[in-house]
């Protein structure tokens, strides 16, 4: 590289400039700046300084203003938060059986963005398949998968809530086609009810998102939720995880379980019969049943008929239901999942006539059974109007207890003009009747009585028999029970014990006794003459053999304005008569049989479900004694290889009772197995199971607790449960039993007791 030539003729030099310039030289050397270039220079750094005051005042109001929420903002951003979400408490009965429970499930997520191929034909025909492998596992919509796959959204749901069997094969076919990134599967949990339709008013159901929506998983969701744990790590510039010791973990706490009154068995019993009931009477708006422990409160059934699956509760069941579902308004579906029992008020029609009695003898208005106290012609005239008696025929004088067995409106009547108004108010809120039921479910409503200071002759009169004001059956049964329970009045419980699964911490709910609304006499002389109501009334179909009953029968008729609301036909009854350990109501909506009155229709519903519940709850039957079927033992003959219809006549002869499922013809079908087995020696009435080929599922049940019953008391226990018992020795109370309370075993299996004096 040549180094530039060194000027050493400077005068040469400007000289040669100048001769190319019209500028001379020496002018060049005393050039000054103008004044437009020092007002640029000064506009210039004018602008530098107004940039520099801006930063500043920006840096000022990011540090001091902004700081704290940028600092969250970056904390956020370099910071994973995992949620562990909470196990959904159980719900069980009375007796340990899950009503409710939630099971593992996984939810399928993608990020659209991250599924992606070489190429833009890669990714489409990647996204392509992957929608169809979706719709082929999880029975989906094509069109809708792949918009979702091709939205632009940072993420989209697939589907909620997905069975484990199904994961794992969409996990291998990920697997197989080499898909490691935008599909998630994200631990989820999913609420099962194991006896579908069974309580389902009381038990309810929850949502998508696991929040309950009705009946229990509504009331008391705050119990079952429990709470969320956290997991809290640092995450780099592409929100991967970075492991530090600085992770921290808050310990997730799961929801409590809940035990109820309901018993599971009784539950079933009520069903069964209510659903008979309501076909059976055609009944257009269904029916409700409850049955209360009167001593406690505890509400051991609640049923509503129609119900529905508790698993799928947005598909209806019922017939009527089906063929209007579309057109339904969102209300109008809502009353496929209402506890009819506590959220629906019905007028109670005679069976308020009780309630009316009470007050009579408490106040000492009259007594059981004062001879031509009442006088009945067939109607009663009220200010001009003319109020007919149920019956066409008069019922002439009578005693309080004569008004109750023939249901007698005109006695009713004579006699609620003799209480007055504000003593019956006065017991009405005692009895609870102006007020809510204070029962542990949603939707719980009062009565819609009449203003006291508005009553006039004619509404007393109706108010006499039931009529023309409204009340639930909760409150109807609750005011029941008072009578039934020596005249205390308790609050209905529905949940028992709340359970902490992490801990095992168990919280008692206590009954509650709310007051004394009448006295012990006044109960008592009210339960005598329910009795008589039965025995010699308008509730003989409500007996039930071996037991003392006490009734009530109800038949209300439709509003002047609303005759297509039909006829209310129902009927309340408590048992045994002299220690009464239930009290249930049965209420059946617009029969639309021949005869709608209470007694015809809803009588046998509760005679039905008392001659199955008694002998369940080990309530000794007064119709059989241990010595008549005990006297003698009978060998079981056997009946393997004959026809069913040729076994159950050789069992019946022999003097027990045959118990099986029948899929084909009796008189062609042929027992494979018998249970207990032929040779072993039983008492009268022992329940023989058979089998046949077409005919093999066997079904088991849970040995009751017998130690401390008395000897009838166990067999009726066990005969409940279709089970056989065999007394080893000794007399007075069971001391022993084989197999132990709790164990499962099949039907007809003999239970060997031995008893013991005290």
């Amino acid at each position: 590289m040549k180094k530039p030539k060194k000027v050493t003729n400077i005068k040469k030099y400007k000289r040669k400039i100048n001769a190319t310039s019209s500028i001379p030289i020496s002018k060049i050397d005393t050039v000054k700046p103008t004044t437009a270039t020092s007002n640029h220079i000064r506009v210039f750094m004018l602008f530098l300084f107004i940039i520099l005051a801006l930063l500043i005042v920006r840096l000022f109001f990011l540090q001091f203003v902004q700081g704290a929420s940028l600092k969250e903002q970056a904390y956020k951003q370099q910071t994973i938060n995992r949620l562990i979400s909470p196990t959904r408490g159980n719900i069980l009965d009375s007796t340990g059986k899950i009503l409710a429970t939630s099971a593992s499930v996984d939810t399928i997520t993608v990020n659209p963005s991250k599924i992606k191929g070489k190429t833009a034909e890669e990714t489409k025909l990647k996204k392509e398949k992957l929608a169809q492998e979706f719709v082929d596992i999880f029975e989906l919509n094509y069109d809708e998968v792949l918009e979702k796959l091709n939205s632009t959204s940072s993420v989209q749901t697939i589907i909620k809530k997905v069975e484990k069997d199904k994961v794992d094969a969409l996990k291998e076919w990920l697997s197989d086609n080499n898909i490691t990134a935008g599909v998630n599967i994200d631990e989820d949990t999913k609420r099962y009810y194991p006896y579908n339709n069974l309580a389902s008013h009381v038990i309810g159901f929850c949502g998508d998102d696991n929040q309950g929506l009705y009946g229990i998983e509504q009331k008391w969701d705050s119990y079952l939720t429990g709470t969320p744990g956290k997991i809290s790590t640092t995450a780099d510039v592409n929100r991967d995880e970075i492991s530090d010791k600085n992770e921290q973990y808050i310990e997730v706490e799961n929801g409590n379980d809940l035990v109820l009154s309901i018993d599971v068995n009784i539950q079933t019993i009520a069903e069964k019969y209510l659903k008979q009931g309501v076909e059976e009477n055609n009944c257009s708006r269904g029916g409700s049943v409850i049955i209360m422990n009167p001593n406690t409160g505890d509400i051991l059934a609640m049923a509503n008929y129609p119900d529905y699956n508790l698993n799928t509760p947005f598909t209806p069941t019922y017939s009527v239901w089906q063929e209007n579902w579309e057109n339904y308004s969102s209300e109008q579906k809502a009353e496929m999942w209402r506890n009819t029992a506590v959220s629906s008020t019905y007028e109670p029609g005679s069976t308020f006539k009780l309630i009316n009695a009470s007050i009579a003898l408490e106040e000492n208005i009259t007594d059981t059974d004062v001879a031509n106290d009442f006088t009945c012609v067939g109607h009663e005239i009220v200010s001009g109007q003319q109020i007919n008696c149920w019956s066409s025929a008069s019922h002439g004088k009578q005693s309080l207890r004569n008004v109750l067995e023939n249901s007698c409106n005109p006695g009713m009547i004579q006699l609620c003009q003799r209480i007055g108004v504000s003593t019956l108010y006065k017991y009405y809120n005692a009895f609870d009747l102006l007020t809510y039921s204070g029962v542990d479910l949603p939707g719980d409503q009062k009565g819609i009585m009449f203003n006291p200071d508005k009553i006039l002759p004619v509404e007393l009169a109706t108010l006499a028999f039931g009529q023309r004001f409204n009340i639930t059956p909760l409150q109807l049964i609750k005011a029941v029970s008072a009578i039934a329970n020596d005249g205390i009045l308790m609050k209905p419980r529905i949940v028992k014990q709340t359970v902490n699964p992490d801990t095992n911490t168990v919280t008692n709910i206590e009954p509650t006794a709310i007051r004394q609304v009448i006295s012990k006499e006044t109960a008592a002389k009210m339960r005598d003459m329910m009795e008589s109501v039965v025995t010699n009334g308008t509730g003989s179909n409500g007996a039930v053999k071996g037991y003392s009953i006490g009734g009530k029968t109800g038949t209300s008729e439709p509003p002047q304005n609303n005759k297509d609301q039909g006829y209310v036909a129902s009927f309340v009854a408590i048992a045994p008569v002299e220690n009464p350990e239930l009290v249930i109501l049965a209420v059946l909506y617009a029969p639309q049989a021949k005869n709608y009155h209470g007694g015809t229709v809803a009588g046998p519903v509760v005679s039905n479900i008392l001659t199955e519940v008694l002998p369940y709850l080990g309530i000794a039957s007064e119709d059989v004694t241990v010595s008549e079927k005990t006297n003698n033992l009978i060998a079981v003959p056997n009946i393997v290889n004959k026809t069913v219809a040729e076994a159950q006549r050789t069992l019946e002869n022999a003097g027990f009772k045959c118990d099986f499922t029948l899929n084909g013809n009796k008189n062609e079908l042929l027992v494979t197995t018998q249970v207990p087995k032929a040779g072993t020696m039983l008492y009268k009435d022992s329940i023989i199971k058979l089998y046949t080929a077409q005919n093999e599922v066997r079904t088991s049940t849970t040995v009751p607790k017998l130690v401390g019953m008395t000897a009838s008391q166990a067999m009726n226990s066990l005969e409940a449960k279709k089970l056989n018992i065999s007394i080893v020795e000794g007399t007075g109370k069971v001391a022993t039993q084989e197999p132990a309370e709790g164990t499962s075993v099949e039907e007809g299996t003999v239970i060997k007791v031995t008893l013991k004096e005290d």
